[in-house]
């Protein structure tokens, strides 16, 4: 009887600690963008917090923010803002959506290294991505027809590029629409005619370097000013890039517990640290003053 009791004890402390594993998980989905950074972020704080399990996925930021909506997972990844509808959806399940920039992404377009065209003006990326210029020979290229590579209509990032660059019209019909920025890049790599969009976090490879195959354009605000790299820190801290933007998580109301120090600690200098090592920028000016406005 004594031995049963025992196993029975064994069995219910195994079950409980399995239930606080369950409890102190934390699921964080969403922009595709983001997926990278916050895994590696993750798994850092995770050197130092073993028994806080952090499960990190994809899926687009819209996938994200409607888990949250829908009280699926504590914390969202998105690299757009939710939209007032969302906020709308979130009122009605009774989640408060709290906003935090936890670093800041250029928003890349790159082409083939083959290709001799080295900027772009914001008008000019737009009108390619619309149809409207089919051809390279049209901005100093040679005489190709354009190949274009986008994201999906889940995607922030696709969402984003299509309000800032592409001014709210649609996207030409023969744009490849790809799952994720690692496809994008080789997908550019292997088309002389390609162009794409992504975030500056995926231009490099490990070791820091620009991929080989592909070249990133620097972009002009319009057809008067200078084009400017993504790639030099300064031209994204100064605002002068045309295509910055936060990269954030989303989170219900007022964070509590593991919650709360996770996101503490992306926010932390060792957490920005991490967000620079993949290639981002870290938040800065009013972002940080959002920051706080949030309680962080």
């Amino acid at each position: 009887m004594r031995h049963v009791k025992g196993i029975l004890f064994t069995l219910l402390a195994f079950l409980s600690g399995q239930f606080l594993c369950a409890q102190d998980l934390i699921q964080i989905k969403g922009s595709d963008t983001s997926v990278n950074l916050v895994q590696m972020l993750a798994e850092t704080y995770m050197e130092k917090n073993p028994e806080i399990p952090i499960v990190v996925t994809g899926g687009g930021s819209g996938v994200g923010i409607a888990a949250l909506i829908n009280g699926q997972i504590p914390i969202a990844d998105a690299s757009r803002p939710m939209s007032a509808k969302e906020y709308a959806m979130a009122k009605e399940n009774g989640v408060i959506p709290v906003e935090i920039a936890i670093g800041i992404d250029a928003l890349s377009v790159i082409v083939n290294a083959s290709n001799p065209v080295k900027s772009l003006s914001m008008r000019q990326i737009g009108a390619i991505y619309r149809g409207e210029i089919t051809n390279w020979s049209e901005v100093g290229g040679p005489n190709q027809v354009i190949s274009l590579y986008g994201r999906q209509p889940n995607s922030g990032t696709y969402v984003f590029f299509q309000e800032h660059v592409l001014l709210k019209k649609d996207y030409s019909p023969k744009m490849k629409q790809m799952n994720g920025s690692a496809q994008i890049v080789e997908g550019v790599k292997n088309d002389k005619a390609g162009i794409g969009y992504i975030g500056v976090g995926y231009v490099h490879d490990e070791a820091g370097k620009v991929y080989e195959g592909i070249h990133v354009l620097a972009v002009a605000r319009d057809d008067k000013s200078t084009a400017i790299s993504p790639l030099i820190p300064e031209n994204i801290k100064s605002g002068q890039y045309p295509v910055a933007r936060p990269l954030f998580q989303y989170i219900n109301g007022k964070p509590k517990g593991s919650v709360r120090d996770f996101v503490a600690f992306i926010l932390s200098s060792a957490g920005q640290q991490v967000v620079e090592k993949m290639g981002f920028y870290p938040i800065s000016g009013i972002y940080l003053e959002n920051n706080k406005k949030a309680g962080f």
